[in-house]
């Protein structure tokens, strides 16, 4: 019996190896991990029932004027699929729902909404056709999010006076145009269930949307006087707070959004992207001029790991299990002296 007992032994130790090296791979897979992409990489999109990353880029090799959505493997940011566009990539919302891919083309005024799965883009659509002038300045789309209950993307277009357009997801035609929505209105975040639309500004405003009557409902002066111009926000809807950048201020703002009361100023450097993790209640800043990306625990507002960017750290997207964030970075460059190497993206594990 103990000869039986002592065969069984060896012949699971080679098993038991193999087991413990395979538990060793991975855990010995990096927390953080840097691909070269492109140059004029901008915002990204997460495809749940794709399990993919997409980076929206202002670049195409075989297209001056176009532009070009990288599908990413999120395990280890290897191009899947590159998706050539008739127009710059800049913007990118994804509804989960119906599995569309929509990229703002913000020099050109337009949006373009792509099946993520194919990678075939099935339209685009117009938002401001009044040519640029000395005395014309045409609005320009920048940030987008899609509704997948309703099946609508809301877009902002910045300008002196700014809007939100209101486009029907499906067939991709304008349903209304918000007016009045602040100097600048970059920043954007839906509240579907409440039917509640936010933008930001560099007014300093926090512009309340009734997306049911698509009109204005209330529009708050954040912080006083205080020079703010806040870039993006956040929401977290369970707890009715919204988390706004900002680009003069050293701090990012907690909000309560039934009243529009500061909660708490978290201080970090100025910050420009802005994204909350409802489940493991975290923050997720990126610092461009400081080249940082701050994790912060959301219940105490303390900054839980700071992690130095490999350039300039632009926009945010989550896996869909909330494990593991990604991170667009931009080099360094002007147009007199453009930067020598592509932009990037970061894997960050949660």
């Amino acid at each position: 019996m103990k000869a039986v007992k002592t065969i069984r032994q060896q012949a699971l130790r080679p098993l038991l190896l193999a087991s413990a090296l395979f538990s060793a791979a991975v855990i010995a897979q990096p927390e953080e991990l840097n691909q070269p992409i492109s140059k004029g990489a901008y915002e990204m999109a997460f495809s749940q029932a794709d399990n993919a990353l997409y980076l929206a880029s202002a670049q195409n090799e075989s297209n001056e004027k176009g532009g070009t959505v990288w599908r990413l493997d999120p395990q280890n940011l290897a191009v899947k699929q590159a998706i050539g566009t008739e127009l710059k990539a800049f913007g990118a919302a994804i509804n989960n729902k119906t599995n569309i891919l929509y990229i703002g083309n913000t020099v050109n005024g337009t949006v373009t909404a792509i099946d993520a799965a194919s990678g075939k883009v099935l339209n685009t659509l117009v938002l401001d056709s009044r040519q640029r002038s000395e005395t014309v300045r045409p609005l320009q789309p920048r940030e987008l999010v899609a509704d997948p209950a309703t099946d609508r993307v809301y877009i902002t277009g910045l300008g002196a006076q700014s809007v939100v357009w209101v486009v029907d997801g499906k067939t991709l035609q304008l349903i209304s145009t918000i007016p009045n929505t602040g100097k600048m209105g970059t920043g954007l975040a839906l509240d579907s269930a409440a039917q509640k639309l936010y933008v930001t500004n560099a007014d300093g405003e926090l512009v309340t949307i009734n997306t049911r009557t698509n009109a204005i409902e209330k529009r708050q002066k954040i912080d006083g006087d205080n020079p703010h111009f806040f870039l993006n926000i956040a929401l977290d809807t369970r707890g009715q707070r919204a988390f706004l950048s900002d680009s003069k201020q050293p701090q990012v703002l907690v909000l309560n959004t039934r009243d529009g009361s500061v909660i708490h100023k978290i201080e970090v450097p100025e910050s420009l992207a802005v994204l909350f993790n409802a489940d493991r209640n975290e923050l997720y800043v990126t610092h461009r001029k400081a080249g940082e990306i701050s994790i912060i625990d959301a219940a105490s507002y303390q900054v839980k790991r700071t992690i130095k960017a490999p350039g300039l750290p632009n926009s945010l997207a989550l896996s869909a299990d909330g494990k593991t964030l990604f991170v667009s970075v931009k080099q360094p460059g002007s147009r007199k002296a453009p930067p020598e190497k592509p932009d990037s993206v970061m894997r960050i594990a949660l």
